[in-house]
């Protein structure tokens, strides 16, 4: 390597001097960008000496979603500006408002001002809020007295956007933080633009599921949740999202834009099958930042708290209507004595929806209000009823004050009180306070002196007690003290009034702390040994049923030591039974229970507890889900034994559930009873709905045989079982016997239940039964309540009666991103009205005792209507004092009944006579009518609401209607020349078809429906139409001898005519069993329709039935017959039933009819029959000589669809020749558990194996065939039907006749081969499994024949492929 030496070259002073300048230049600048790159920071900060101007924008829309739908919505446009008092410290101040609505068709409509609530809106927000603001969260929001806490959660809608965590590190975080919608789990997505170094921010909120979130829910209190249902679907899902666009200053991020968006989707179904859709967006975008600027005097404030959203007063903002309050009291008294004058005659169904009105008015009132609206109303019985009636739905205190004034004056009835109080109590908010309240109306003396009203305050307090908890956990004990207090000194004083009353009202109360205080009425259970009857035991166990969803463990500990002991009657186990399952208990403790069953020797409670587990293990509903797995276990360990069990002991029930719907339903019936009596002692009848994710407990009733049953004893003397008249006899032989039982106990109770609550129990004791037996008796003098009310109908009745009921208001109110509460809401309510007028007369007059009635021509005259109109909402959108905006859902069902006619009455000619007026005009029976509208109200113009139906009606629009429209409109009419009378059905349906929105758009559209009743051209002029029932017609004036006679000659002749056919020797027989005896038997009762015409002859018809039984078999006659001029149609309609023996019974009918009962005619036969050495058989035959062309074309048709449906079902078809008029069905026992079932048609049989002897058909089709329930449910429009599917071989007419048809013109023209359609027979039946068919009906929808092929090959990779032609 070559060493070289460097020589420095010294520069020149001028260039040396500007290098190092630029030297320091360029270090001096990194040093620069380098202290700013430090100083820039991201996380949202406001500086106090800067003013920043934004301009704000915020919408919210509500339809379905979809093009040609109406929306509704509502848009509010503003600038903002914020300046700073302090560091944390600043005035918001809004200024250049505008409100703008939208309503009306998509895409053709947009938002237009609304200049009155505009300025209304901007009057309020005017006025400069003050709110603090640090490390990127606000604080401390506070605004001036007089504004409304609607217009501050508009201002937390606006400063939400101020109101986020920003980390620069990690970019993607997730934390729980407050914010409008509550205490909610947020996510943050973060990235810096490089360009313009800004930083873009992405934040998710999930607001369904926030730890504290703003919600209110009212109504639903009594509906249990459901967990289970929550798996299979949801009926409200939300979204919210945001987008930030930061800009860094040395200070903090500044927002530049601003961006919201949140979704919400309903259904009263499922949504992932369609859903009502709302969309909120706001947007925020910064106009300028400016130095300094002097903020605004603010004044008095008050601190509104926070930025989380702030419910008002719900109960004032009905969300279906929009008025002036002002002036409430006044306006509430007009529109009491308004609806009192509607509804005075008749129910007015136009102005029924005006009861919302009056209840917002009144919920706006303060007692004072209340105490001088009584004072003015309560002179007048129609406006005393209607206030007293609405002022129960206050739901506060204010009602609860003035019903307290009302017992304490004593102004008003037992009657009226009873009626005011249960409703009330069951319609009030559950507060503690309130709670406090109802516990000084319990108390007071009016309530306790009434033994009507006691019980019935003692349950409502009850049930208030519920609701309380259900809102409030843990609940304290100090809320069902009073009924634990009553319970316990009935207990001591031995008062089993005081013990039964007090353990029903625990019952409704379900509070976990009553469970020590139920045990003490529990033998075996209690710490104590406690003798008390078997009607306080049972009531002791059913006042569990309610607390075994809040404590299953310990109520599943008593329910099974009570069912362990062998002391306690089998009826009181029977319902620990069932108070057990309602905690849906574990696997292990089924199994336990099924352990202890396998050595239970009392067969009726065996019986009880195999049926009842059986039923849970066929239930489909989801709150059985995993319980009717480890009850099929039990069963099938149990069935060996008690799987054949029939005692009076049994418990049947019936549900199920559309996962589509996310609806249920189940019914149960539950037989109580033991050994000691042949009388069940219990019978309770259930019923649930399954909606939303809860489970709503529908009506419940209940019927107890007290001391009945002593009377009974364990068999009945003469009683064989068949209910025949001998049976019936020896039934009353024994009730004969009542006199002789206790006074001191009930002889039978009843009781029922609503929501879970029981609202109404009865005694019926032994005195009961003497008053009454004392009050009818045919010796009974002047002076008795029957007699008087006679008296009161000679003199005149005039009698009105109107009760308007908001039976449901249940509501979910939920914040949104702009501030505004958006509610879900469904409302009930019915009016219901009777006025009569009725005027009796008797002839000969009573003169001393009752019994003079009995040979008396008694009269009535009378004139009215009874009716009722229900009204029917459901609500989704924005409800504010100042606006509405939403979907709505509006069904209207109005029923009225005239009741004018006269009657006469005989009762020892046991003749019964009613004369009805002709129908001279047009009136409707009953309606139905329904639409969804997008609404918008505002208190701008709260007398003009904007209403668009949801789906347009494009029959009357001049654009092309859509593809998926649907349109029927039918008026049908069954006139009668005879009577001048017709009823008329009408209807129209408008529908838009979606099918993956089913069922969502069932609901949808417009639906009217009517029967009306109408005047008819008549042959002769009719005055009025004569009823008559006569039970002693051996004196009727009618020939019926004659008639008899008539039809036993034409049954001779027929027997004759088929005698001379050898191939007709059944049918002989057959005829010769069933026709009469040559001696005519005395008719039971004559029943008479005539048209009377003044002079001219009548016309009409005449029924007379006849009860010839002999011996073991029991037979019934019915002739039918056309009165008039040259009439002689006749109905001749015979019957006889074998009773049942040890092995066979057999029932027989057969009906003719036409001129002389001939010449048409129809038999059915049906026989069981089980003998030991086959198993049980049940067969039904239906057989026909001659029949009507229209009959028999209608029946063709319908032959046609049977296979399909059979196929459907899972059953075979056969083709073969059978009996050419006789359709015949068969079943018989396969084993313990399946049937075998054979339908043979003219042409073809239908066979299924192995069928579950307990499948229920709504729930088979639910389980498999879609098909079936998509017809039946309307997914199909009505005039298709099954005729979409029926086009195909397939499903219109059995393959068999097809291949038979072709078949036979292959051959007539010399081919050998199968024809076309016999090949795709032969096709179809090879090539596709009867899963597959179904599966090709399921997914045809419109398209064409090569798509669904196309689409069935795609879902099916590895199957052979199959052609358009095997589908088509």
């Amino acid at each position: 390597m070559t060493a070289h030496a460097y020589k420095r070259t010294a520069l020149k002073p001028d260039l040396h001097s500007s290098l190092t300048m630029r030297g320091l230049v360029f270090f001096f600048c990194c040093l620069v960008a380098l202290a700013t790159c430090q100083a820039a920071r991201y996380d949202l900060s406001l500086n106090h000496r800067k003013t920043y101007e934004y301009k704000y924008e915020g919408e919210v829309k509500f339809g379905l979603g979809k093009p040609n739908r109406a929306k509704s919505g509502a848009r509010i446009k503003c600038n903002i500006k914020i300046s700073g008092e302090s560091p944390q410290a600043f005035i918001l101040q809004v200024s250049d408002v505008t409100f703008a609505e939208l309503n009306g068709i998509s895409g053709k409509s947009d938002f237009n001002q609304s200049p009155k609530l505009s300025q209304r809106i901007a009057a309020q927000l005017a006025k400069p809020f003050k709110f603090e603001h640090s490390n990127g969260h606000v604080r401390q929001i506070q605004a001036a007295p007089d504004v409304s806490e609607t217009t501050v959660n508009i201002v937390r809608g606006i400063l939400s956007f101020f109101h986020a965590t920003v980390k620069t590190s990690p970019t993607v975080y997730e934390l729980e933080e407050a914010g409008i919608h509550g205490v909610c789990q947020s996510n943050y997505a973060t990235e810096i633009n490089k360009q313009t170094n800004n930083m873009n921010i992405t934040q998710v909120v999930d607001i369904d599921h926030c730890r504290m979130k703003v919600a209110m829910q009212n109504g639903m209190a009594s509906a249990v949740l459901d967990k289970e249902s929550k798996q299979r679907g949801e009926s409200v899902i939300s979204t919210v999202q945001y987008l930030y666009t930061i800009q860094p200053t040395e200070e903090g991020g500044i927002v530049k834009s601003a961006y919201g968006l949140e979704r919400q989707h309903f259904s009263p179904f499922n949504v992932k099958r369609g859903s009502f859709r709302m969309e909120a967006k706001k947007e925020m975008v910064l106009i300028r930042v400016s130095e300094g600027g002097k903020p605004a005097n603010v004044g008095q404030l008050q601190n509104r708290g926070d930025l989380v959203h702030k419910l008002v007063n719900s109960d004032v903002n009905i969300p279906l209507v929009m008025q002036d309050l002002a002036e409430p009291k006044a306006k509430a008294v007009r529109m009491i004595k308004q609806l009192a004058e509607d509804h005075k005659n008749q129910i007015n169904r136009e102005t029924t929806e005006d009861t919302l009105k009056v209840y917002q008015l009144l919920r706006m009132l303060q007692d004072r209000d209340l105490d001088e609206m009584w004072v003015e109303l309560a002179r007048n019985d129609e406006h005393r009823r209607f206030f007293l009636d609405m002022i129960v739905e206050i739901n506060d205190d204010r009602v609860l004050k003035f019903l307290k004034k009302r017992f304490q004056a004593k102004d008003v009835s037992a009657n009226e009180a009873v009626q005011a109080l249960l409703i009330a109590m069951n319609h009030l908010q559950p507060r503690a306070d309130l709670v406090e309240k109802a516990k000084e109306i319990m108390n007071m003396e009016f309530i306790k002196s009434n033994h009507h009203l006691w019980p019935a305050a003692v349950f409502s307090f009850g049930s208030l007690v519920y609701k309380h908890c259900a809102y409030h956990s843990p609940c304290p004990q100090a809320a069902v003290q009073p009924l634990l207090d009553l319970a316990n000194e009935g207990l001591r004083n031995r008062n089993e009034t005081e013990m039964f009353i007090a353990l029903r009202a625990l019952g409704n109360a379900g509070h976990p702390s009553s469970i020590k205080t139920i045990t003490n009425f529990l033998p075996g259970v209690a710490a104590n040994p406690v003798d008390v009857s078997c009607r306080v035991q049972s009531a002791a166990v059913q006042a569990l049923r309610l607390t075994a969803r809040r404590d299953p463990h310990n109520v599943q500990e008593i329910a099974l030591k009570v069912f362990l002991q062998k002391n306690c009657a089998p009826e009181t186990s029977m319902l620990a039974i069932m108070v057990m399952f309602n905690t849906k208990p574990s696997a292990a403790l089924v199994s336990t229970l099924t352990a202890h069953l396998e050595r239970e020797k009392d067969i009726h409670l065996a019986s009880f507890a195999y049926s009842y587990l059986e039923n849970i293990a066929r239930s489909k509903t989801p709150d059985n889900h995993y319980l009717s797995i480890y009850c099929s276990l039990a069963v099938k360990s149990l069935a060996a034994k008690f799987g054949r069990l029939s005692y009076n002991s049994r418990s049947l029930q019936v549900d199920m559930f559309d996962d589509d719907l996310l609806m249920g339903t189940s019914a149960s019936i539950n037989v109580l009873g033991g050994p000691t009596s042949v009388l069940p002692t219990e019978i309770i009848s259930k019923n649930k709905y399954f909606a939303i994710g809860r489970i709503m407990r529908l009506m419940e009733f209940g019927i107890r045989a007290e001391s009945l049953k002593q009377l009974f004893g364990p068999s009945i003397p003469g009683f064989k079982g068949d209910f025949s008249s001998s049976d019936f006899q020896a039934i009353y032989n024994v009730l004969k016997n009542w006199e002789s039982l206790p006074n001191d106990k009930p002889i039978i109770s009843a009781y029922s239940r609503s929501s879970g609550q029981e609202i109404f129990f009865v005694n019926i004791k032994k005195d009961l039964l003497e008053y009454i037996k004392a009050a009818v008796s045919p010796s009974a003098p002047k002076g008795t309540p029957v007699w008087a009310a006679i008296e009161l109908l000679q003199k005149g009745l005039s009698w009105h009666w109107t009760k308007p009921l908001l039976t449901i208001e249940a509501r979910l109110l939920q914040a949104t991103t702009l501030g505004l509460p958006v509610e879900i809401a469904k409302y009930y309510q019915t009016v219901t009205g009777i006025t009569i007028n009725a005027k009796a007369a008797i002839n000969p007059p009573q003169t001393q005792h009752l019994g003079d009635l009995l040979n008396a021509d008694i009269s009535l005259e009378s004139e009215g209507v009874m009716g009722f109109t229900k009204d029917f909402w459901i609500f989704h959108g924005i409800n504010t004092e100042l606006f509405q905006c939403g979907s709505e859902l509006k069904s209207k069902a109005p029923v009225e009944l005239p009741l004018k006619l006269s009657a006469k009455l005989n009762v020892g000619k046991k003749l019964l006579e009613l004369d009805i007026p002709a129908c001279k005009k047009e009136f409707e029976l009953i309606s139905v009518s329904s639409n969804v509208y997008a609404v918008s109200r505002n208190i701008g113009d709260p007398e003009s609401p904007k209403r668009t139906p949801m789906i347009p009606d494009e029959s009357n629009s001049q654009q092309q209607p859509t593809p998926n429209n649907w349109h029927r409109k039918a008026n049908m009419c069954a006139k009668s020349s005879i009577y001048g009378v017709g009823v008329c059905v009408d209807y129209e349906i408008r529908r838009q078809y979606f099918n993956n929105e089913y069922p969502l758009y069932s609901i949808l559209g417009f639906t009217q429906a009517a029967i009306r009743v109408v005047p008819a051209e008549a042959t002769k002029p009719v005055e009025k139409i004569h009823l008559e029932v006569n039970g002693n017609p051996t004196s009727h004036p009618m020939t019926i001898r004659h008639l008899y006679e008539t039809m036993r000659r034409i049954s001779k002749e027929r027997s004759q005519e088929q005698s001379n056919s050898a191939s007709n020797e059944r049918e002989t027989r057959n005829s010769q069993e069933i026709m009469m005896d040559a001696t005519a038997p005395q008719p039971v009762v004559s029943i008479k329709a005539i048209a009377m015409s003044g002079n001219q002859n009548l016309e009409g018809f005449d029924v007379t039935l006849y009860n010839p039984s002999e011996g073991d078999t029991l037979k019934a006659q019915m002739i039918v017959s056309h009165v008039g001029d040259a009439a002689n149609w006749k109905m001749c309609v015979d019957a006889s039933a074998q009773s049942p023996a040890q092995s066979s019974a057999n029932l027989k009918a057969k009906i003719s009819w036409g001129a002389q009962c001939k010449p048409y005619e129809i038999s059915v036969t049906a026989a069981a029959a089980q003998s030991s050495a086959s198993r049980p058989t049940l067969e039904a035959k239906v057989q026909w000589a001659n029949v009507p062309e229209e009959m028999a074309n209608y029946c063709s048709s319908m032959e046609r669809y049977i296979p399909g449906m059979a196929l459907l079902s899972g059953f075979n078809q056969t083709c073969e020749s059978n009996a050419n008029q006789e359709v015949s069905a068969s079943i018989v026992s396969a084993s313990s558990d399946s049937i075998d079932v054979t339908i043979k048609l003219p042409k073809s049989s239908q066979d299924a194996g192995n069928v579950a002897q307990h499948t229920n058909c709504l729930l088979y089709i639910h389980d498999e065939h879609h098909i079936l329930k998509r017809w039946l449910c309307g997914k199909i429009p009505v005039d298709q039907e099954f005729l979409k599917y029926s086009d195909q071989p397939m499903w219109h007419q059995p393959p068999c006749h097809a291949e038979r048809r072709n078949l036979q013109q292959t051959q007539a023209q010399g081919g050998a081969g199968p024809s076309a359609a016999t090949s795709w027979a032969i096709d179809m039946s090879k090539r596709l499994t009867r899963e597959e068919r179904i599966e090709i009906v399921l997914i045809s929808g419109e398209r064409s024949n090569r798509v669904i092929a196309a689409d069935f090959n795609a879902r099916h990779p590895t199957r052979p492929p199959i052609s358009h032609a095997t589908v088509s």
